[in-house]
C-alpha cells in the first residue's frame, strides 16, 4: 500500500495541520509496516503556479515535475493532505500541485454526459485547520473546495480532520488538537 503525505503550511514546527499530518502517518505506519510513504513538502519545495509556458510543456524541468506530482497521487491508495486555511481558502502553493493533478484524461474527463473523475479507488484524508472557528462556517472555502475538486477527480472517500479556532488561546489550540488527534482515521484493516 503506498500513502502519500503532502503538506503546505508555511509555518513549520509551529504548524496544527504537520502535527496532525504527521500523528496519521505515524499511525498508519504502526498498524500497517509495510506501508510505503511518499513525501510532498509543498512549501519547502513548491511546484510552480500555471503559466502560458507551463500550460504549453515549454519548460522540460517544470513538466517533469508536474508529471511526477500527478503520478505521485495516481499511484498512492491513501493520500493525507494538510491544508491550513489562509485568508479563507488553502495555501497557494496546495492550489498550484491541485492544478498540476487536474490533467484531462488523466484524472478526469468530459464526456457527452458531463465530466467523469478517472482518479478515485483512493482514500483521502484531509487534515483542515484555521484559526478562528470557521467548520461548517460560510467564511469555509477550505473543506467544500477540496470535496469538489477531489470529487471530480472521482475520489469518493474523502474524510475531514478539523483544528479550528487554534489562534484564540493556547487553551483553544490545545483542545482543538487533543479532540482532533481524538478523531484521526486509521487504516480499514482486513478481518483474518
Amino acid at each position: 500500500m503506498k500513502l502519500l503525505h503532502v503538506d503546505s503550511s508555511i509555518t513549520g514546527d509551529q504548524s496544527v495541520s504537520r502535527e496532525l499530518t504527521a500523528a496519521i502517518v505515524a499511525r498508519w505506519q504502526a498498524q500497517l509496516p509495510e506501508l510505503e510513504v511518499v513525501r510532498r513538502d509543498l512549501a519547502r519545495d513548491p511546484l510552480p503556479h500555471l503559466s502560458s509556458g507551463s500550460l504549453a510543456g515549454k519548460d522540460e524541468v517544470e513538466a517533469a515535475r508536474a508529471e511526477e506530482a500527478l503520478v505521485e497521487f495516481l499511484e498512492a491508495d491513501v493520500v493525507v493532505v494538510g491544508a491550513p486555511m489562509y485568508n479563507f481558502s488553502i495555501p497557494s502553493t496546495l492550489k498550484a500541485w491541485i492544478d498540476r493533478l487536474a490533467v484531462a484524461g488523466r484524472t478526469f474527463r468530459y464526456t457527452a454526459d458531463g465530466p467523469e473523475g478517472l482518479a478515485g479507488g483512493k482514500r483521502v484524508i484531509v487534515v483542515a485547520s484555521a484559526g478562528g472557528p470557521h467548520a461548517g462556517q460560510p467564511s469555509d472555502f477550505v473543506e467544500p473546495y477540496l470535496r469538489f475538486v477531489l470529487g471530480f477527480f472521482g475520489v469518493e472517500e474523502v474524510e475531514f480532520v478539523r483544528a479550528d479556532g487554534v489562534a484564540i488561546s493556547p487553551e483553544h489550540r490545545a483542545a482543538a488538537v487533543g479532540q482532533a488527534l481524538d478523531r484521526l482515521p486509521l487504516p480499514q484493516l482486513e478481518a483474518a
